[in-house]
């Protein structure tokens, strides 16, 4: 990787986590190149790291090794067209697109491994699943991995389809537990705890059960819950309220529902 030349076709918060990783990774500098149409952006994005920025995709991309797509859905049509129209063989270069709903068939004329990282990456603890064609070689599949390992920890997947499933799951995730944990502060500011000690009292108790799992790999969550939840006891009370308000069943329709969204994104863009 070290002599590999990277470009970022967009300057948003994925690339800046990634560009931090591999810069903490040992890449040098120099050796990446990041775009954005937001020229006060990219020059704060290289002022801080100090990489190549710049608002010119072409020469980003034909100056490098890898390209990675990281921009928003919507705008992948327009900046493919001008790839394409400047360069017109890809042969030796690794394309990544991390755009959730933009499908490998779309950009089939190019080496693509398509990935779905989430936001925990900008403190690099992302996980990011990755999917690649049979045509993409083991060099070019190891370059990807080891660029987004870069962020956090990585997960191939065996097909594309998969890809929108590690989007309901991993991608749009943290959010979901984001949400759990506002809702059990609310609850216990309403229980007459401050907003500080509420948080501080939830986000240890999700770092510390995350860390347990972490911990106990051959422990199944079952387990876990139950090593915690003494018959008759408070933890059994609030679990049968969960299981009595259908928790499982709401999980599921969300996630099948976030599921649902990346496919119909797969034909928007």
């Amino acid at each position: 990787m070290k002599d590999k030349k990277i470009a970022f076709i967009g300057g948003g918060n994925m690339a800046r986590s990634l560009i931090s990783g591999l810069l903490k990774a040992d890449i040098p500098p120099h050796h990446i190149h990041a775009t954005d149409l937001d020229a006060g952006k990219i020059n704060e994005l290289a002022n801080e790291f100090g990489i190549i920025g710049s608002t010119d995709n072409a020469a980003a991309a034909k100056s490098s090794d890898i390209i990675v797509l990281a921009v928003k859905p919507q705008f992948m049509a327009d900046m493919l067209t001008e790839l394409t129209k400047t360069i017109s063989d890809y042969s030796n270069k690794l394309v990544i697109s991390i755009a959730a709903g933009v499908t490998i068939q779309r950009i089939s004329s190019l080496i693509i491994v398509r990935c779905m990282p989430n936001t925990p990456s900008l403190i690099g603890l992302g996980v990011t699943g990755l999917y690649a064609p049979i045509s993409v070689s083991v060099e070019d599949r190891t370059a990807a991995e080891g660029l987004l390992q870069a962020a956090g920890k990585t997960v191939w997947v065996n097909t594309e389809v998969d890809i929108n499933a590690v989007t309901a799951t991993s991608g749009s995730g943290p959010a979901y537990f984001f949400l759990f944990m506002q809702a059990m502060i609310e609850e216990a500011e309403k229980m007459g705890f401050s907003n500080e000690a509420a948080r501080l009292l939830v986000q240890e108790t999700a770092l510390g059960a995350a860390q347990m799992v972490i911990n106990n790999p051959q422990t199944d969550l079952a387990t876990l819950r139950a090593q915690v939840t003494s018959k008759g006891g408070t933890t059994a009370a609030a679990i049968a309220a969960f299981e009595d308000g259908g928790l499982q069943a709401l999980v599921s329709q969300a996630m099948q529902a976030a599921q649902k969204r990346a496919e119909e994104m797969e034909t928007l863009f």
